[in-house]
């Protein structure tokens, strides 16, 4: 207790400032009031908005971090897209897709000089080029992402009409923008407590399906709270996916003319020592071919399968679609049709690829006419197998 004579005071030795005092009685001694606890604000989280304590924790603490309500996440992945057709947005593009080791499997001792100094010296000009000719200027960005935004949509809004808020769908790519971790991060933030993971290819391959899922793993582990995950496997025979592409092979042939002789399904190539080595994706390409055919009853010599994008001195599978196409030609077939039942979207490989490159082979071969029937994209009935098998992953999640 501090001595009156000493001329300090309570309020003094401690530093705080004096309690105000309660009016009393003339004579009796002032009672300080009392102050009322101070209370903390709640958390809320950024993303959701969700209040902790509210909805998912009605008994946590004031201060308990905010929890939003669980949901289950549909991460819808494809392969990528350049920012833009310029030299360093290529660069830093092809950098990351061809320094994966799941597509150049080379030592890196070997290939990341040869990449760096040589491949990375040229290809921006030239892949830069070709991604100018088929680039939407309107929205500033590759076909591929113009297309994806398109089917993700579509999927949303079946999957919300189908599960509500439940759920929720969004995209991302193994290669540039938006990156897998990025949205990994969004959705666990979102309260995704599970999350389904699609990869867009409908055969699959090391150098497409497993390094979009390898990219995904690797994400999660800079999780805190890791999500329970699946991952959707492909789907080649689903016969929602065989309809769909028998439907746009119909269409086209109901538009032309004369009907093709051939139809040309090309699959994007991989080194034939991946085949040698244990990937399934030569013969989930082949029964892709082969269901499509029978759904379209036409004989074995009507649907001829192919490979192209041959990258580097390695025999890749075969035949080449380019020199097919050539052959057709001096063989004496006038009108072929080339379908791409690998690639879930128009892209760079299609657009320029099969519609500009493999199509002049075909002409400059001695064929009059070329049709090329686009990829599914967003069509109705890709969609619909798309959320087909959605569901048939989802099974257990939601019942």
């Amino acid at each position: 207790m501090l001595d009156q004579k000493s001329g300090g005071s309570l309020a003094e030795a401690t530093g705080r400032a004096p309690l105000p005092e309660t009016p009393t009685a003339e004579g009796a001694a002032p009672q300080p009031t009392p102050q009322p606890p101070a209370q903390a604000s709640p958390a809320v989280c950024p993303v959701t908005g969700a209040v902790a304590g509210a909805r998912r924790l009605p008994h946590a603490p004031a201060d308990h971090p905010a929890v939003p309500t669980a949901r289950i996440g549909i991460l819808i992945a494809n392969l990528g897209t350049p920012d833009n057709y310029d030299y360093w947005s290529m660069r830093r593009y092809l950098n990351e897709f061809l320094s994966d080791r799941r597509v150049i499997d080379y030592s890196p001792w070997l290939w990341q000089p040869i990449l760096q100094l040589v491949v990375l010296s040229k290809r921006p000009f030239s892949s830069g080029a070709a991604y100018r000719s088929i680039w939407n200027e309107d929205k500033g960005e590759s076909p591929l992402m113009t297309i994806t935004r398109e089917q993700v949509a579509a999927i949303r809004a079946q999957m919300h009409a189908q599960y509500g808020d439940r759920v929720m769908v969004d995209f991302c790519m193994r290669y540039g923008n938006p990156s897998t971790p990025s949205k990994v991060k969004a959705m666990v933030a979102a309260g995704c407590e599970k999350i389904l993971f699609f990869p867009l290819y409908p055969q699959y391959a090391g150098a497409t399906t497993a390094t979009a899922c390898d990219q995904f793993f690797r994400a999660l582990q800079a999780e805190k709270w890791q999500p329970s995950v699946r991952t959707v496997p492909a789907y080649y025979e689903h016969p929602a996916f065989i309809e769909a592409l028998a439907q746009s092979v119909e269409r086209a042939w109901a538009a032309a003319g004369e009907p093709p002789e051939v139809l040309v399904a090309s699959y994007h190539g991989v080194p034939k020592r991946y085949l040698m080595e244990g990937d399934p994706y030569h013969c989930q390409c082949q029964k892709t071919s082969r269901l499509l055919r029978e759904r379209l009853g036409w004989p074995e010599e009507k649907i001829v399968t192919t490979f192209q994008s041959r990258f580097g001195p390695e025999e890749w599978l075969k035949p080449y679609t380019v020199e097919e196409v050539a052959r057709l030609a001096e063989t004496g077939v006038k009108r072929i049709a080339v379908i791409a039942p690998a690639f879930s979207a128009d892209c760079i490989e299609t657009l320029e690829e099969i519609n500009e490159e493999i199509h002049e082979a075909f002409e400059e071969a001695g064929g009059e006419k070329f049709t090329y029937i686009p990829c599914l994209n967003a069509d109705e009935a890709h969609i619909a197998a798309l959320c087909a098998v959605i569901d048939d992953n989802l099974k257990g999640w939601v019942d």
